[in-house]
């Protein structure tokens, strides 16, 4: 009993300090002055928000509870959301977005200053970070953008919208100095930080597949069936689509519902991405080597152009494979618990951001041995909550990204790191498209045995943005 009790004691010891190090609270956090603008420690960072809406929305809530931040500037395509004036939100809106409409009424220190063009607001000098929570086919372009400006940059997940703008992503920050976060929120968690360190050290044994799956019963509807439409006055169309090719608006794209169509997102980079990012990160694989999908709109009869139904296998030289799904039109559970499971040699775990469950193995068919390791069991607890060790991940990846500000260090999540998982999404979708097994060359980033697959890596920027080398 006493030896449970200090295993637990000292798994508890391990988290609490991984999370004080996620929030940030470290002495060489502040010992290093801002490069460019230099940042007292009694100063606010002076943070602009491309992108208010639902995302945007939460984000600024995160970053507003930190006394040494002050949103200073607002940006949105939608006049509503960023004048803050929720009577202003068209009724249909209203209507069919409810909860997703962005939560508004926020308490400012001072009147933030008002943005309808991102790029003018990336001029103004006195802005020392931007978040960029836009659709994801703006994030390359205001990202790199950011960067020459020279602002710190926090970007929301999926990186990108196509393979190729997030090497250039990372090429910009390389030739500069700013800091750049990546909103994958488990990287802020102290149960996938401990584990991130002990999978890949062999505490299961050798891993050889892991899974995921998005599951949400959308049947039969969808996002519906709606014919083009004129977007409501106070929206400016044109400018939400940017770099993408023009098309009328129809409201069940934006706002929001613009995940299920395959030329602004999809789910494979709005959920999967996420499960991607935590299973690659626990089991210490950059990138797979191959990769087949299958699938289509089997269920659903909405205007929305990407799977309800999808199954992706990766593969990687190291002798393992991930298995990702989508289950658009049912709405039960796909693993024992938690939402990634990893089956290794010697046990299997289950992991979420509320904890995690290892279970060990049973000797198979001819074996004799006995279990390799004991059951061992995390789980969130109210006291870890109201601590501050653990719960939001997203506000500890806020508060780390606002102390790397300061200090100049490298975010929880990188660029590298960012652009690397949402690979994973981007190879799914093409892999999809051709309908065939893609082999895929990490260092190069490049198919090696499917020319179409290639040219699928980018797509022609309409020709006001045509720019980053693409």
């Amino acid at each position: 009993m006493d030896h449970m009790m200090n295993n637990t004691t000292s798994r508890r010891d391990f988290i609490t300090k991984l999370a004080m190090t996620a929030a940030g609270v470290s002495l060489s956090a502040k010992a290093f002055p801002l490069q460019g603008n230099i940042i007292g420690a009694n100063e606010k960072i002076r943070v602009g928000f491309i992108g208010v809406g639902n995302r945007g929305s939460q984000l600024m809530g995160l970053f507003m509870g930190n006394p040494d931040c002050e949103v200073a500037a607002l940006c949105d395509v939608y006049e509503p959301f960023m004048s803050r004036k929720p009577d202003d939100i068209s009724p249909r809106y209203v209507k069919e977005l409810g909860a997703r409409l962005p939560k508004m009424g926020e308490q400012f220190a001072q009147k933030p200053t008002l943005y309808k063009d991102w790029q003018k607001l990336l001029e103004d000098k006195s802005i020392d970070a931007v978040v960029i929570a836009t659709p994801d086919h703006w994030h390359a372009l205001q990202t790199i953008s950011a960067i020459q400006a020279g602002k710190d940059v926090y970007v929301e997940k999926p990186l990108t919208i196509t393979l190729s703008e997030g090497r250039k992503m990372v090429e910009a920050q390389a030739a500069s100095k700013q800091v750049v976060a990546v909103g994958l929120n488990r990287r802020g968690n102290v149960f996938y930080q401990k584990l991130a360190q002990e999978i890949p050290a062999g505490k299961i044994g050798k891993v050889t597949v892991a899974r995921a799956a998005r599951i949400d019963a959308m049947f039969p509807d969808g996002i519906g069936k709606m014919r083009p439409e004129n977007p409501p006055s106070n929206l400016d169309w044109d400018a939400w689509l940017g770099p993408r090719a023009y098309r009328p608006y129809q409201y069940n794209i934006a706002p929001y519902k613009f995940r299920w169509w395959s030329d602004y997102s999809s789910q494979m980079g709005n959920w999967g991405v996420h499960y991607m990012d935590a299973i690659r990160w626990l089991m210490g694989e950059k990138a797979p080597i191959a990769i087949t999908a299958c699938g289509g709109k089997y269920a659903l009869t909405h205007d929305g152009d990407i799977p309800d139904t999808m199954q992706v296998i990766y593969e990687f030289a190291s002798g393992a494979m991930i298995t990702f799904s989508i289950f658009e039109s049912s709405s039960a559970g796909f693993l024992q618990s938690h939402e990634v499971e990893l089956r290794g040699t010697k046990a299997t775990l289950f992991a979420g951001e509320s904890g995690y469950r290892i279970v060990p193995n049973r000797p198979g068919q001819f074996q004799t041995w006995k279990e390799m390791m004991e059951a061992e069991e995390e789980k969130q607890t109210n006291e870890m909550l109201s601590d501050g060790s653990s719960g939001d991940s997203s506000k500890i990846l806020v508060r780390n990204f606002l102390d790397c500000i300061k200090s100049r260090q490298t975010p929880l999540c990188t660029l590298e790191e960012g652009h690397r998982s949402t690979t994973f999404a981007h190879l799914a979708n093409i892999a999809l498209a051709t309908k065939e097994r893609l082999q895929w060359d990490p260092e190069k980033e490049r198919f090696t045995n499917h020319t179409k697959a290639n040219e699928l890596l980018h797509y022609n920027y309409r020709s006001r943005w045509k720019m980053l080398g693409l």
